[in-house]
């Protein structure tokens, strides 16, 4: 996307990573950034739709960013390590519920996606797992690997590899409708009605940006998320272009958020 847009606007566009806070300190910077279109955020749900609604202290106002654009959306799967007794979801959730709080998963941390949507899957299911926290996604996927959890949500671009090596199985996907990478593996709705999770990355602009500049932004990123060479790189990495207009990426983010919101609720889950 940045290289296409410098070459499109004839100015670098530059990629500055800033992790930390759960993704918190990256939309913190644009918040506070000045509304002129030359800094933007890149975000994936956590800072925009979540963080809100389990963060007490934030620094910034989530509802405040401008949206721009829906960039892309990533399907998740859920995958368990090997030596689990499960050979199909079904199986999964039969052992779950004859065994409340015996199989552990493991997420980026608590409040992440990952974390919510397997929340999520307890309450849509009626199962109790044993949350295990990490400090990012590496570590939870290497315990996950060497047997010391049972079960994870992830971006199927990440453990593509793992399952294909037989480090992983894959029980089923979490989006509304079966891959086409895994044509053969069923969505967790086939089983628990109702259930879908996907990933995403959004761009929004500081609070008060000018609808002008952001019409002129979002015209750009959707022309650049439409051809086929950038299409085919986000295919090589399971994703799936959207290029959003304004509006519609503004109803999208407030739907989201309604839905994290509301499962927040129903859980209790703070962090302070």
């Amino acid at each position: 996307m940045a290289e296409k847009l410098s070459a499109k606007w004839g100015l670098a566009v530059i990629i500055e990573n800033r992790p930390g806070a759960a993704q918190n300190l990256g939309a913190e910077a644009v918040a506070r950034a000045d509304p002129d279109g030359y800094t933007l955020l890149a975000s994936p749900p956590g800072p925009l739709v979540v963080s809100g609604h389990v963060r007490s202290g934030l620094n910034f106002d989530p509802d405040a960013f401008v949206p721009v654009s829906l960039m892309v959306k990533l399907p998740t799967v859920l995958v368990i390590n090997p030596k689990v007794p499960a050979s199909n979801l079904q199986d999964l959730l039969a052992y779950a519920k004859a065994n409340p709080g015996k199989l552990t998963f493991g997420s980026p941390g608590t409040g992440s996606t990952p974390h919510l949507a397997t929340e999520q899957l307890m309450k849509a299911a009626g199962i109790r797992l044993v949350h295990v926290p990490y400090q990012g996604m590496a570590p939870a996927m290497n315990d996950l690997i060497g047997g010391h959890i049972d079960m994870m949500i992830d971006l199927y671009g990440n453990v593509a590899g793992n399952i294909k090596e037989g480090k992983l199985k894959l029980l089923a996907v979490t989006t509304p409708e079966r891959l086409q990478q895994e044509p053969a593996v069923p969505t967790i709705s086939e089983a628990v009605p109702g259930f879908a999770h996907e990933e995403w990355f959004a761009i929004v602009a500081p609070p008060k940006t000018p609808d002008a500049i952001v019409a002129r932004l979002s015209a750009a990123i959707r022309e650049v998320l439409a051809r086929p060479d950038v299409a085919g790189r986000l295919a090589d990495l399971a994703a799936v272009p959207v290029g959003s207009n304004p509006d519609e990426a503004a109803a999208f983010i407030k739907a989201e958020s309604a839905r994290w919101r509301e499962l927040i609720d129903t859980t209790g889950l703070k962090i302070n």
